[in-house]
């Protein structure tokens, strides 16, 4: 299928192969150039539906108030309208999201499958990636499996395990986010990026350097960044106008 990541396997001395095959998410061919993500909630359906320099969009579904399914897949049919593709997420809340039982998490996740073009679910929910990876093979949806860590940023090692981690639970795009309050915890996602990115991989900053963060990790090989349709999803977020005129000017077509 074209929105598939064809992956390859190291090579003996812990390196990485160049990808086989381009990574699309629904249509839109990820790289060279960082594709921008307007990323947004219930009130930020208008944001999100809206032309605004972004290539994709994500609809977070636990900031839906309340999250119920014929809701969010009214505002999926919505966005769908817009013609760009859909990320479609129900954050956990250990990784940031608004709590909700985990029966109600899985079924906004099954409800969306026919809608869009990608989930993204966190690597810790073990059980529900190993329940959804099926079906959004079939669905024909890209597995982003994602971590997220709002007080600090780990040390590189322990990124890249989490990188493989997900390629070992069927992710065709790792993604990770993590506090970025210093340089050197910048460097640290520099690092993990240039070392990630030929396999495709996301990495983005929250926190003082988040906004710095949503251009360097891009440079270093970052395949999407995210910026705020509306109100924002995470601190550090760039309006998704203002970082999708940054990403024309100062990345290469």
């Amino acid at each position: 299928m074209e929105d598939r990541v064809t992956l390859t396997p190291r090579t003996p001395h812990g390196t990485r192969r160049r990808m086989a095959r381009d990574v699309t998410v629904g249509g839109v061919r990820l790289g060279p150039r960082p594709v921008v993500v307007a990323a947004g909630g219930e009130a930020d359906l208008d944001a999100l539906a809206a032309p605004g320099g972004a290539g994709i969009v994500e609809l977070r579904a636990d900031l839906f108030d309340p999250p119920a399914p014929e809701r969010v897949e009214a505002a999926l049919v919505q966005l769908r309208g817009a013609h760009r593709p859909v990320v479609f997420t129900a954050r956990a809340a250990a990784e940031g999201g608004r709590p909700m039982p985990e029966e109600l998490r899985a079924e906004l996740y099954r409800v969306a499958l026919p809608h869009v073009a990608a989930i993204d679910i966190e690597i810790a929910s073990e059980a529900r990636v190993a329940e959804l990876v099926p079906r959004a093979r079939a669905a024909g949806c890209t597995m982003i499996l994602s971590f997220h860590d709002f007080n600090a940023t780990p040390p590189r090692q322990v990124l890249l395990a989490l990188v493989d981690r997900a390629r070992a639970l069927g992710a065709d795009l790792p993604k990770l986010a993590t506090h970025t309050a210093t340089l050197d915890d910048l460097h640290t996602l520099l690092e993990v990026t240039a070392a990630a990115r030929a396999d495709g991989v996301v990495t983005l900053g929250m926190g003082p350097f988040g906004p710095l963060s949503r251009l360097v990790l891009p440079a270093a090989g970052s395949l999407l960044t995210y910026g705020a349709a509306g109100t924002g999803t995470a601190p550090g977020q760039l309006p998704v106008a203002e970082l999708a005129a940054l990403v024309r000017r100062l990345f290469p077509s």
